[in-house]
């Protein structure tokens, strides 16, 4: 009998988070869509049930560590179970030292808020979802990353959400190390300039290729890669 993997996704009631979840839904996981607003988070997993597939909510506020607690304590009550972990929620703010701003404008609230959210939120999921997998010896953790946040190619703009995914790569890097030697696999993943509400109209890519790594990521073999950092299925420098 195959086992059916369970995969908790953060932010995923709309966007490539909603994409990542219909497609690996597609594959036999049960996706629980992590969403701030809860309704909406159970309109976006309705839609997945009325293709046919397995799919509920949660509410999930990755700033908030009692939600982060409660909602994998809920997963893990109604499933037994974490196999796959999306860190997908992240922000863009913008205003003074946001989108299109210098370095030099950036105020510390803006790059607190911004941690907060695409580094910490991610952290503390991380934190609260291992020791599950550890008891599994099996997992798959995908941290939505950005080449906007490359050391190898730096450039200027959006100077906090650069670094929050410089900092989240750090911790993909870290917690692939931590877990060297068991079947949990953890990368990073750089979707591409994918068409939502953060990447914008203009954006070259829709959210179907957007999804497909982080799909690949998520349902990885036991001799998959771990602690690296994936664009269209090929590694690519940090």
């Amino acid at each position: 009998m195959t086992m059916t993997r369970v995969a908790l996704i953060s932010g995923a009631n709309r966007g490539i988070g909603f994409e990542i979840a219909r497609q690996l839904a597609r594959k036999g996981v049960a996706v629980v869509i992590g969403s701030r607003d809860l309704d909406k988070g159970r309109a976006a997993a309705q839609l997945i049930v009325d293709e046919g597939f397995t799919a509920e909510a949660v509410q999930l506020e990755i700033t908030d560590n009692t939600s982060i607690l409660a909602a994998v304590g809920t997963v893990v009550q109604r499933h037994g179970r974490i196999d796959i972990l999306v860190n997908n929620a992240a922000i863009l703010v913008d205003g003074p030292g946001g989108f299109k701003s210098s370095l030099f404008d950036l105020q510390a609230e803006t790059a607190r808020q911004t941690f907060e959210t695409n580094l910490l939120g991610p952290l503390r999921l991380t934190q609260a979802v291992v020791p599950i997998m550890q008891r599994q010896r099996y997992g798959r953790i995908v941290n939505l990353s950005s080449g906007a946040g490359q050391l190898s190619d730096m450039r200027i703009g959006f100077p906090a959400y650069r670094m929050s995914k410089t900092a989240l790569n750090a911790l993909t890097r870290i917690t692939a190390a931590e877990l060297a030697g068991v079947d949990i696999k953890v990368n990073a993943v750089c979707p591409g300039w994918v068409r939502t509400d953060m990447g914008g109209a203009e954006a070259e890519r829709p959210v179907e290729i957007g999804a497909e790594t982080p799909v690949w990521l998520a349902v990885l073999p036991e001799n998959g890669p771990t602690g690296g950092f994936f664009r269209d299925q090929r590694p690519i420098p940090w």
